[in-house]
């Protein structure tokens, strides 16, 4: 499986984390485990919420949660915000 080194910034904690995602798997699923696994590493600073997104981080263009990243061209390096 192929996988991608990508920059996770969470603004509310004002901290980036370096995530290995898969390509081939849809961003929903990634954002979900994201989203947990930050709320684990922050002891609940960052808490899941039902509007809780996943963009870029340069443009701040939404990502469509359908699609891999793959998909959506991400490649090692890219940066990601989660909010």
């Amino acid at each position: 499986m192929d996988k991608y080194l990508v920059e996770v910034y969470i603004p509310v904690l004002n901290r980036s984390y370096d995530v290995y995602i898969p390509a081939t798997t849809r961003l929903s699923e990634v954002e979900a485990l994201l989203a947990s696994a930050v709320t684990e590493l922050s002891d609940g600073y960052f808490t899941v919420r039902p509007d809780t997104v996943l963009c870029d981080k340069s443009s701040g263009m939404l990502l469509d949660i359908n699609k891999s990243a793959l998909e959506l061209g991400l490649q090692n390096g890219s940066r990601l915000m989660l909010i």
